[in-house]
């Protein structure tokens, strides 16, 4: 079959944080035959090696702006790629957020947080563990959001980050240990949290050792632009979200 031109079967717009690299390399990655992603950045700060609360609470402006400039490409969808600046300001902002997206594109939107809620709820999961690079103050915004989601969580951890550059180098070994410490017996799955971790490659790794479904940003924010674009493909090696 001839792939041209590029996106025959689909085409997902991504706003990502200039800072980070990890994303839209995971979406091609994921990615079945004929969907492409294309992507315009937005800056999480400018002091990116130091970001706040502040920062990730401002967005909105940076991301109706983009999501104004991707519009201009006959998308299929649009995804807001950022985990803590999509909870930050809690669950109602967050729809709200979602809703500006979609009059301005006219197309399905998401942010990350909303994408992680719905692959939630597909695999019937109440209770989680989540794993972040976080600090703790942000840590604390991220239990609220999601307990307001109407989920239990059942531990939360974080490395203390608020350096974006150190969270997209943090390497395979850091982020499953970090993963397999996170859990805890009673928790139905594990959430690895933030677009800037590299972790899609590890899912099936920690879904065999935890022996439950695994979730990450990146996959969960991909999964719901796959579905809002009314694509079905059955995707292998990324974890139990691909076979909902």
């Amino acid at each position: 079959m001839n792939d041209l031109p590029y996106g025959w079967r689909g085409k997902i717009g991504l706003i990502y944080i200039a800072s980070a690299y990890s994303m839209d390399v995971e979406f091609q990655q994921m990615a079945p035959r004929g969907v492409t992603t294309h992507t315009t950045r937005i800056a999480l700060s400018d002091q990116p090696e130091c970001f706040s609360i502040d920062d990730l609470s401002t967005l909105e402006d940076d991301v109706l702006h983009a999501t104004k400039v991707l519009a201009q490409a006959p998308l299929d969808a649009i995804a807001f790629g950022c985990t803590s600046g999509s909870f930050v300001n809690g669950a109602s902002y967050d729809q709200q957020l979602i809703k500006h997206m979609e009059n301005i594109a006219n197309i399905p939107c998401t942010t990350t947080a909303t994408a992680v809620v719905e692959a939630m709820k597909a695999l019937h999961i109440e209770k989680i563990a989540i794993a972040t690079p976080y600090t703790k103050e942000v840590n604390v915004l991220a239990e609220q959001y999601f307990s307001e989601s109407g989920f239990q969580i059942s531990n939360m951890t974080g490395l203390g980050h608020d350096n974006d550059y150190v969270i997209s180098a943090l390497d395979s070994h850091t982020i499953y240990d970090m993963a397999m410490a996170a859990d805890t017996a009673d928790a139905e799955a594990l959430f690895l949290s933030c677009t800037g971790l590299s972790a899609t490659h590890l899912i099936e790794v920690l879904e065999e050792d935890l022996q439950k479904p695994v979730i990450t940003s990146n996959q969960a924010t991909f999964w719901q632009a796959l579905r809002q674009s009314q694509i079905a493909s059955p995707i292998k090696g990324f974890g139990q979200l691909f076979s909902c």
